[in-house]
C-alpha cells in the first residue's frame, strides 16, 4: 500500500512540475486523476449533481492557480491540498445557499411607485430563485449591494479578473430564464409578450 502511495505522490510531482513549466497537458492530466475523486466528494457533501459538478469546476479552477501561484509548497501533498479546497468550496456553496434562501424568503420592501406590472414582478421573482445560489449572490452584492469588483471576488472567493465573466454568465441565464417565463406566461393568457 504504501508502494502505492508513493507512486501516486511521485505521479503528482511530475504534473505538478510539470503544470509550473506552463504544460497544459499536465493540467489535463492531474484533472482526469482526480476529478472523480473531487465529483463524487461533492456529490456525497451536496447530494446535486449539477452543484457537484460546479463545485468540481471551482475546485480544478482554484487549485491549478494556487499551482501556478505556488501556494502548493509540497507537490507530493497534493491530494490534501486538493481535498482542501473543495472543503472550502462546498463550505462556501452552503452559506451563499442559505443567504440566497434568506434573500428570496423576505419580503420586498414597500416602494413609492410602482414602476412594474404584477407580472413582470412575478416572472423576475420566480426567475431569482431558478438561478444559482452563486448567481443570485452576485446579483446582490453587484446591483442591490453596488460592492466594488474586489470585494466581490473577496467574498465569491474568486480572482478579481472573473467577477466579469461570472457577470456575463449570471446576466446570461437571468436573461434565458426570464424569457422563458414570460413566453409560458405569454403562452397561457393568449397574449403577445411585451418585450
Amino acid at each position: 500500500m504504501a508502494k502505492k502511495d508513493a507512486a501516486e505522490a511521485a505521479c503528482d510531482v511530475d504534473l505538478i512540475e510539470r503544470i509550473r513549466a506552463g504544460d497544459q497537458s499536465a493540467e489535463e492530466g492531474l484533472y482526469q486523476r482526480y476529478s472523480a475523486r473531487v465529483y463524487y466528494l461533492a456529490l456525497k457533501r451536496v447530494g446535486s449533481a449539477s452543484d457537484a459538478d460546479d463545485i468540481r469546476s471551482e475546485t480544478f479552477m482554484r487549485v491549478l492557480a494556487g499551482i501556478r501561484a505556488g501556494q502548493l509548497r509540497e507537490p507530493a501533498a497534493f491530494a490534501s491540498f486538493c481535498f482542501r479546497t473543495l472543503d472550502n468550496v462546498a463550505s462556501e456553496m452552503a452559506r451563499y445557499s442559505q443567504r440566497a434562501t434568506a434573500l428570496t424568503s423576505e419580503p420586498p420592501a414597500p416602494v413609492e411607485h410602482e414602476f412594474l406590472d404584477d407580472d413582470v414582478k412575478s416572472a423576475i421573482r420566480r426567475t431569482i430563485e431558478r438561478l444559482k445560489p452563486r448567481e443570485r449572490d452576485f446579483l446582490r452584492m453587484y446591483y442591490y449591494d453596488e460592492l466594488p469588483k474586489n470585494e466581490i471576488a473577496r467574498r465569491a472567493g474568486i480572482p478579481e479578473e472573473r467577477v466579469r465573466l461570472l457577470k456575463s454568465r449570471t446576466l446570461k441565464s437571468f436573461r434565458e430564464y426570464y424569457l422563458r417565463l414570460r413566453k409560458l406566461s405569454d403562452t397561457k393568457r393568449g397574449g403577445t409578450s411585451p418585450l
